[in-house]
Order: structure tokens, then sequence, then C-alpha cells
């Protein structure tokens, strides 16, 4: 193995009382991508703050090209050549992308700046990423995810001397397409020799493209080898610390009366019209291409965008979506794709966030949760294994798949015969997945109608027991949960089947755009 250009050996952090790294080794090779895996908690995060300087060890070695790194600071650490590539983009959205990939040092003449030269150095950088055809005066905010994650990794190669590039999370919002461009160009970085460390969720990208994989538990170095040793299972056992023999609940389940009936749902002036059912007991699967109209569907059902037509019952009762508050109280939930955005509220407490959604049944002048109520909300996060140290801490405290159960136990508390997850997944480790399998299963179990949206192929079909793929917002069709992955692309991307009545041009003012895949 070739000589390290980054070297950490036995470091540690702690954070008051908690330990969050415990005597951790990281070696980054030229020409190797080296996967950091592990369960949220795991202590990922803090590593790579430590590694890009943002954070000081407590105890430990840290080198680049043999050299000690004392005292890092991010500028002395991106100086050094080691740069990161974050989920949450560091572009300026109003800017160009020219004046994004060389902000802080724009060329300039006498003070003005040389806008020959940056359009230049732009077209350079853009062209090494394979963004030929993008203008270096685009504005930022108007292009796509993918093309953005592409401009921050010009950015990042902008730099002199690159030698180590710190990938955390680059696909999460990308389309399935846009991801596989992605790994394609970080395999052509790797050609070039530069070290890599890339983080994610999705274990299938870490076989694709890694060459080493480095497990965090609980903090400390789980193990560390070649990506050939391994396969999902034994990778599975090194981050979660036991085998999970099968991540879906069974599937031997029969659906009930409807928990949920819709009947000609339009969202749109001229918008295809939508039926769907959902039988108390069962999971309904909503699949289908990034623009379908999944997330904007579920919003139109739960009252959070309008509907120009269409007849909603729940639990055999007609009930108008005119607001999430008469939904919810019809009995109908959602958990939203986005949970900072549209779902938690980050300075208050676990309890708050649970409770919040129910303070006009069960509180004090509906202002302040009841004694009932807030003892029925910790029974709730006790049952969902909710993994804090006080009900009482901030919920941003908490990692993903915490944080979704609590808006889980949010939802429970108001006693619902719906419930619908858009992306329920999203961000969140496998061994948490896991166990949010198991609880949406259970739910199902206890006479609950489901509806799950998801783009991951394999939790769609290991989750539903029927699944509806949309297409340009009609349903293209509808098949069975024991359905392949290639049956639901066809009918998603229209390559076999019947045609969908083809869907009306959106107006600017659509309702929506408050999702990304409205």
């Amino acid at each position: 193995m070739a000589d390290p250009v980054v070297e950490l050996h036995g470091v540690s952090k702690a954070f008051g009382p908690v330990q969050a790294l415990s005597d951790v080794s990281l070696r980054l090779v030229p020409g190797q991508v080296n996967c950091l895996a592990g369960e949220n908690g795991a202590g990922k995060s803090t590593l790579i703050r430590v590694l890009t300087g943002a954070l000081r060890r407590d105890s430990g070695s840290y080198e680049i090209d043999g050299r000690p790194v004392n005292t890092p600071t991010p500028a002395s650490v991106r100086a050094a050549g080691v740069q990161a590539v974050y989920q949450e983009l560091s572009l300026l959205p109003h800017l160009s992308v020219a004046e994004n990939l060389f902000m802080g040092r724009l060329p300039a003449r006498t003070g003005i700046i040389a806008r020959g030269r940056l359009q230049a150095s732009a077209r350079k950088a853009l062209d090494e990423v394979g963004l030929t055809e993008l203008s270096p005066q685009a504005i930022v905010e108007r292009l796509p995810a993918a093309t953005r994650q592409l401009v921050e990794i010009a950015k990042v190669l902008t730099a002199e001397s690159v030698k180590v590039i710190v990938f955390d999370e680059p696909t999460t919002a990308l389309t399935e397409a846009e991801s596989e461009r992605l790994l394609q160009h970080i395999l052509r970085l790797r050609e070039r020799g530069i070290a890599m460390l890339y983080v994610t969720h999705r274990l299938e990208e870490m076989f694709e493209i890694g060459d080493w994989v480095t497990v965090l538990r609980d903090g400390g170095l789980s193990e560390a080898g070649p990506i050939s040793g391994y396969d999902e299972d034994r990778l599975i056992t090194a981050m979660v610390g036991r085998e999970i023999s099968s991540l879906y609940p069974e599937t031997h389940r029969h659906a009930g009366t409807p928990a949920l009936r819709v009947q000609g749902l339009r969202r749109f002036g001229g918008s295809p019209s939508i039926d769907l059912q959902v039988g108390a007991g069962e999971i309904l699967g909503i699949g289908g291409l990034l623009g379908a109209g999944r997330s904007g569907l579920l919003l139109s059902i739960f009252g959070a965008a309008p509907i120009v037509a269409g007849q909603v019952e729940v639990g055999g009762k007609a009930v108008k979506p005119s607001g999430p508050r008469t939904m919810m109280n019809a009995g109908v939930g959602l958990l939203t794709e986005d949970r900072k955005v549209l779902g938690l509220l980050p300075e208050l407490s676990i309890r708050e966030n649970v409770t919040i959604a129910s303070l006009r049944s069960g509180s004090r002048h509906g202002l302040l949760p009841g004694r009932e109520q807030a003892e029925e909300a910790d029974r709730l996060l006790d049952s969902l294994r909710l993994r804090a140290g006080s009900y009482d801490q901030p919920v941003s405290t908490l990692s993903g798949g915490n944080q979704q159960k609590v808006l889980l136990a949010r939802w429970l508390l108001t006693k619902p015969k719906v419930l619908m997850f858009d992306e329920p997944t999203k961000g969140i480790d496998v061994g948490a997945k896991g166990e949010l399998y198991t609880v949406i299963g259970d739910l199902a179990a206890r006479g609950l109608g489901i509806i799950v949206v998801s783009s991951y192929l394999p939790e769609l079909l290991g989750l539903a027991d029927r699944i509806l793929v949309l297409r340009d917002g009609a349903i293209a069709g509808e098949l069975p949960g024991s359905a392949t992955e290639e049956e639901v692309l066809r009918l998603a991307s229209g390559s076999g089947g019947a045609e969908p009545p083809p869907a009306a041009e959106e107006s600017p003012h659509d309702p929506g755009g408050v999702s990304r895949d409205a």
C-alpha cells in the first residue's frame, strides 16, 4: 500500500461526559476511496470535523504528508490540500457559477474584478468535471441539485494542490441517474491519484466505488479493511454490532375496510385525475421517478396543497382536505421528507415536539401539554426505543433516525387512522432503518392504513403490499408488492404498458412546488 497522504492515529474527542470518538485511526491513501461507515451517532461527523480542522482533537496524532499537524484550522487544512464536499453545499445561490468557484480569490486588476480571466478560469474548471454545456454566468439557484453538486466539486478542485477530498453524503438529494454520474466522476478523481473519504448511508454506493472501508461503532473503530472482503451482511454486522436477518417486516397482511379513499383528485386545472385507496392494515407504496408527483399527492391529500376537484374519505366518512388541521382531526398524519424544514421544531424539546400536534385536544388552555398527555408521549417514545438522555433535551441533538421516531410519536399521539410517510428513511443509517421498518409493519398490524413514498426501490418493494406507480402526475399502473424493480421502472418511465392520460402543463403557481418531488 502507498504511503498515506493523511493519517490520524489514536484520535479521541469528548463533549462533556459524551465520548464522541475513542482511539480512532484513519489512513487516506492517494488513488483510493476509503468509505466511512457507521450508524448515526457512531462518530462519523465528529471524525470529519477533526479531519477538516473544524474541531480540535483531545488526543491522538494527525499527519499530512508525514508532517505532524498540531493545531489544525479549516484554513490551514485546506491550504495543506484537504478539501471537503458536504451534503449542505457552501454555494451562494444568488451569485453566478464563476463567482462561486473563485469566491474569496476572484481575479482582479487595480481592485476591479477581471471578468475575462474569471470566465476563462471558470470554463476550465467546469470542463474538468464534465459540465461542458454549463455557462459560468449561470445563477446557482437555478441549477438542478446534481449540477450544483458538481459545481461544488469543481470549486474544490480549483484550490491549489488538492490531495484529499472528503465527500459527506453527496448523493442524498440526487436521483438515481444523477447519483450514478457523480459516482463515475469520483472514480475519475481516483484515477488522478486523489485520496478520498466517502461517507454515505447507501451501502450499494460503497461497493460500487470503494476500495477500503473504515467502520465506526459507538465512537470507536469497529474494523477496517479492503471492501472486497465484505458483503452487505458482514458490513451491516460491523456497523450495528448485531446481525439483521431481515430488514423488512413480514408481508402476509390482508387489507380491511378502506381507511382512506381518494376519488377524482386533481391538484390543478387540467391535471390528471387520481383514484386510490388503502385498507386498514395495509401498506400502500407509491413509486415513480423524480417529478412524477408523489410528494405533491401526499401534500394534497393532507390538505397542505390546494386541490381543484376530488373527494376524500377517511374511515368511510367524507372529509374536505381544506387544511392540515382538518385532515389531522379526521385521522390522517403525514411524516414529511424534510424533517428539519417541514417537520421538526429544532429548538423545542423532544417532548414538546411530540405533543405539539395534540395541544388543542389535550393541553392546558391549548398552550402546554397536560400531565396525562406528556406521560403518554413519554410512553410512546419508550415504545419506539428512542435513544436520548432526556426527553427534555432539544430535538436537534438527536440523530436522523431518532428524529424520525419523534415525528412518528407526534402523529401516534393524535390517534390516526392513516399515516403517510414521504421518504421515511432519507439520511438514516441501516440499523435505524430496520427499526423503523419494524415499527411501520407493527402499525399496519394494528389496523392503520399506511402509505409510503420512496425513491429507494428495495425499500418500496420490501415494505408494500401494493404499489401504485405515478408518471407525469397520473397513475401509470398498479403492481403487487412481489413485483421486481424492473417492472416498477418500466411503468415509471413509460417503456412498456399502457400510457397514462397526458398531464397538463403545471402553472407557475402550482402549490405542489413546496416539494422537490411535487
